[in-house]
């Protein structure tokens, strides 16, 4: 048998997929209860994860699930229920699980949604419930939206277990969704727009109040007291820029809309740019130590995302780190990985540090938005922006443990060809 999966997850309810009498697939009519797919069968525990199964009311009956379109069950994203114009769940014996009992579904004041709702003997022009919060026995919340398929007007008035008579409730769909991922992303947005509001505030803050003081009391100061807060407004100002193209950055990476203009670029020479720029602002010269190996492939990259990745990575190691910040430019042969593309050649950059390094349980988030190594140390972008254009190249980034023992952050990327992306 499968293993079960939760709600969030793509949604095991496999099983001998069922259609009833008439239903048209291609053109052509199946049978009814035609066998498409011979599975193995799953009950809705499956559906609502590993564990759940026991604080659902009534037996976990094993069954097939009715899908018109010939699509298994096993191909949905979300837990689907099925049940007939008596509450069985679609395919189960006269004798099976009610659905009643399977589901027993509340709202968030401990109403019966069932009595509520009264979906099998209410209005007879309801064609859908949208997505509702709703709560199991067990107090376990779903995202729930229920549709109901319903005998033609027109039709025939019918004899025993034959379709329903015009408007009647032939079934009703259910499809279950885990409200865990719609509440982690709602916690993700309130978390973007808490530190965009923090990162934001600051820097307005000062740039308001030092402009007001200069206009308000311009003739009190000297030359040299208007130069220094002319200076603050100025970085404060540079400080909102960053920010900004972060967040377009951030968005472009979501959507997949990142663009890559790619040229001849040469990394070491790029390497050495922005060193000579650090020390140039003032940063010590011996902080750094560039090492470029030879035999180095030509690359084709976007220049000023190149500039933005080693950037981003050597400012991480000065602000984080200790010692000297080494950088080491080498062949992907020569660094020892697979090369990033089949059958293609690329280059390995490798930005080291000699402080206290990443903590082994901190790797997988080092990468994520808005992880910060401290409580105050920017807005935790750089290294998820630093992955998402090191793999709009086709390449791919790690952090390990450095052989002076800091942190390392090596990133490869193919050499690929001019216009190729």
């Amino acid at each position: 048998m499968k293993p079960a999966v939760g709600l969030g997850d793509r949604a095991t309810t496999g099983g001998t997929c069922r259609t009833e009498a008439g239903t048209r697939v291609d053109g052509q009519t199946v049978p009814g209860d035609r066998a498409l797919d011979q599975g193995p069968a799953a009950s809705l525990s499956a559906a609502l994860g590993t564990g759940r199964a026991g604080h659902l009311a009534g037996p976990a009956v094993p069954g097939p699930v009715l899908v018109g379109s010939m699509a298994c069950a096993d191909e949905l994203p979300d837990g689907l229920v099925i049940a007939d114009h008596a509450g069985r769940r679609s395919g189960q014996p006269r004798r099976g699980a009610d659905v009643r009992q399977v589901l027993p579904l509340h709202d968030a004041d401990g109403r019966c949604w069932w009595s509520c709702a009264d979906p099998y003997h209410g209005l007879s022009i309801r064609t859908r419930h949208p997505e509702m919060p709703l709560f199991l026995a067990d107090g376990t919340e779903l995202l729930v939206t229920v549709s109901y398929v319903r005998a033609k007007r027109w039709a025939i008035p019918p004899r025993r277990d034959q379709a329903r008579a015009g408007g009647e409730v032939q079934r009703l769909v259910f499809v279950l969704r885990g409200a865990e991922p719609r509440a982690r992303l709602e916690r993700s947005r309130a978390d973007l727009v808490s530190t965009v509001a923090h990162e934001l505030r600051s820097p307005l803050t000062s740039v308001k109040g030092f402009t007001a003081t200069l206009l308000a009391k311009w003739g009190r100061f000297t030359d040299d007291q208007k130069k220094v807060m002319l200076e603050t407004v100025n970085a404060d100002a540079d400080r909102v820029t960053r920010l900004i193209t972060e967040l377009l950055d951030v968005s472009r990476i979501e959507s997949g809309r990142m663009e890559v203009h790619r040229q001849l670029v040469s990394v070491p020479e790029r390497v050495e740019k922005i060193v000579a720029g650090r020390v140039a602002a003032g940063d010590p010269a011996g902080r750094y130590r560039v090492v470029i190996s030879d035999r180095l492939p030509e690359t084709w990259l976007d220049a000023d995302k190149v500039d933005q990745i080693l950037g981003n990575l050597i400012e991480n190691a000065v602000r984080h780190g200790a010692g000297t910040v080494t950088v080491v430019v080498e062949p992907l042969e020569t660094a020892g990985s697979r090369a990033v593309r089949d059958a293609g050649e690329g280059i390995a950059v490798s930005v080291r540090d000699e402080g206290d390094g990443v903590a082994p349980e901190l790797v997988p988030r080092v990468f994520r938005q808005f992880w910060r190594a401290k409580r105050r140390s920017g807005a935790g972008l750089g290294l998820y922006i630093v992955k998402g254009l090191v793999e709009a190249h086709g390449g791919a980034i790690t952090v390990q443990g450095a052989p002076e023992g800091g942190a390392e952050f090596r990133f490869t990327m193919p050499a690929s060809q001019p216009g190729y992306g």
